[in-house]
């Protein structure tokens, strides 16, 4: 049965996709959700301006997170966390401790997910943060540790 999706559905697709389904999971599901809509000549007319609007929102969103990227790039951020002798922290810094940092030093307000850390920040000095911006862009945030007075 053809439908076109009237909001994304993680495991079908995207907003405005024309898809062809089970008929039962249509009429059960995501019809009644209102998730979907049964496929016609005026609702694939509307599947075309929603794919459309998703296009000019989605290269928006890009280039603003571009934008970003480039900031974020050229800024280092500073982390303040206690530490013993030898440069040992107590604790780690996590991604939530840069996300704050990154907003205490360029106002942007990131959330925590986007910052990709492979194992918490354990020592004073540098390192390098990857922050997710968008599903195409990807930024390296060099990341400095210091001992907080």
């Amino acid at each position: 049965m053809k439908i076109v999706l009237r909001a994304d559905v993680d495991t079908l697709g995207k907003k405005g996709d024309l898809l062809e389904v089970a008929p039962g999971y249509a009429r059960n599901y995501l019809v009644p959700r209102g998730l979907a809509m049964f496929a016609s000549k005026g609702a694939e007319k509307q599947a075309i301006a929603m794919r459309r609007s998703r296009d000019v929102r989605d290269t928006r969103e890009r280039e603003a997170a571009q934008a970003l990227a480039a900031r974020l790039a050229s800024v280092p951020v500073i982390v303040h966390a206690r530490a013993g002798e030898g440069g040992k922290l107590f604790g780690s810094v996590t991604a939530a401790d840069v996300a704050a940092a990154i907003h205490a030093t360029t106002g942007v307000d990131l959330d925590r997910r986007k910052v990709t850390l492979e194992e918490p920040i354990k020592a004073l000095g540098p390192a390098e943060v990857g922050v997710n911006l968008h599903s195409s862009v990807q930024v390296a945030v060099m990341v400095e540790v210091v001992a907080s007075p």
